[in-house]
């Protein structure tokens, strides 16, 4: 079982990939960490990636929903039942 890590915020994930970026850009990194940083660096990315999406998604509901075109499920006898 793959072990779960905390949920980053974008903030924080970003801040890492930052950190990660200038250690890599100092060339100072030997290979094998330049490659352990580029991995973790790649997984900081997708979780910024994420956190916009759902973002996005969230603000795209939000103003559907101001400009009173909000979409609910519609329930039919064979949901409730």
């Amino acid at each position: 079982m793959e072990k779960k890590e905390p949920k980053l915020s974008f903030e924080a994930a970003l801040t890492n990939l930052e950190t990660i970026v200038e250690s890599m850009e100092s060339g100072d990194v030997p290979l094998d960490e330049l490659l352990a940083k580029f991995e973790e660096g790649n997984k900081l990315l997708k979780i910024c990636e994420s956190r916009l999406k759902d973002a996005e998604l969230k603000i795209e509901q939000l103003k559907k929903e101001r400009d009173g075109v909000s979409f609910t499920k519609f329930e039919t006898e064979r949901d409730s039942g």
